[in-house]
């Protein structure tokens, strides 16, 4: 029975070390790879925050229209600038559809990690990772992912430096530090669950919803929130993403705001909500597993 019990707790801890901060930097010297250094003045931006949103509401605005069969409740209470707006993308992808006739005729949805193949040519998945007992990994599972593309999402609770964490942090290999200390809660079990989901009902306004819960789930809406199960690079794989954080903007679409996998813990709305989103330092293809830096320097 002890000897089961070790062999237990210590698969357990080959999964977790790649995951530990205090392992990890003990490990540093021995791991150069796991280090990723960048100027002060570029504030670890791999590509500008106009392309992250570009990319965004890109990926967003086709599964708002990929459910649109859905959405009735959102587009009567949206301007009519901004139906029309819909109006002129359904026409595109389905010429000689009206908007209504749409709404009612549409019955076979594509999945999200389709709709995200078909808008970005590549899709990503979870699965048992390459690495040795490292658990869950991220891979390209269809088409390839060019250099400099955002290609996941960091979901969670976003907690800034003030805000309490420390239950949550009990064991929780999932949590994010950004540069300025704001810290997010990736985990998505256990009381970090509890959190974001109240934080989820709390923020709604009617039917619109400030943030996705999905990936909570095994449902996911948003194909790119799985950002929390890449695992960190060794010296025999070579990181091919990076971290970079992203300040949604204030004029970001309330529709689309369903999509965001993150959510502030607190109410104040003075900060903008932080995302932090994986971008590819490499072309990658498809069956690669996603391999990140955990430890930026900035010099």
């Amino acid at each position: 029975m002890p000897g089961r019990l070790l062999r237990g707790l210590w698969q357990r801890w080959r999964r977790y070390k790649y995951r530990f901060v205090p392992w990890i930097a003990l490990n540093l010297n021995h791991n150069p790879r796991t280090l990723r250094y960048v100027p002060e003045e570029s504030k670890d931006k791999v590509i500008s925050d106009e392309d992250v949103l570009g990319t965004l509401l890109k990926v967003f605005q086709a599964l708002f229209i990929n459910d649109f069969n859905k959405q009735s409740d959102i587009l009567t209470m949206l301007p009519e600038t901004v139906k029309s707006k819909y109006h002129n993308l359904l026409s595109v992808q389905h010429p000689r559809v009206k908007l209504l006739e749409y709404r009612h005729q549409q019955q076979n949805t594509f999945k999200p990690e389709e709709i995200l193949y078909k808008t970005l040519g590549f899709s990503v998945a979870r699965a048992t990772s390459s690495l040795i007992s490292a658990g869950k990994g991220v891979f390209i599972t269809r088409g390839w992912v060019p250099k400099g593309a955002v290609v996941s999402m960091y979901p969670g609770t976003v907690y800034q430096k003030y805000e309490p964490i420390f239950f949550q942090s009990i064991g929780n290999p999932f949590i994010f530090r950004c540069l300025d200390g704001v810290l997010i809660d990736g985990n998505d079990k256990g009381i970090s669950k509890v959190v974001y989901r109240s934080c989820n009902g709390r923020d709604r306004l009617g039917p619109f919803k400030m943030s996705d819960s999905t990936w909570l789930t095994s449902e996911i809406c948003n194909p790119l929130a799985v950002g929390q199960y890449v695992n960190n690079c060794s010296n025999d794989r070579a990181a091919n993403v990076c971290y970079q954080e992203f300040d949604v903007p204030a004029v970001f679409p309330i529709e689309l705001k369903q999509y965001l996998p993150n959510i502030a813990y607190s109410c104040d709305k003075q900060s903008p909500l932080r995302c932090v989103i994986l971008v590819a330092l490499r072309d990658i293809k498809q069956g690669e597993e996603l391999f990140s830096n955990y430890y930026t320097i900035v010099s």
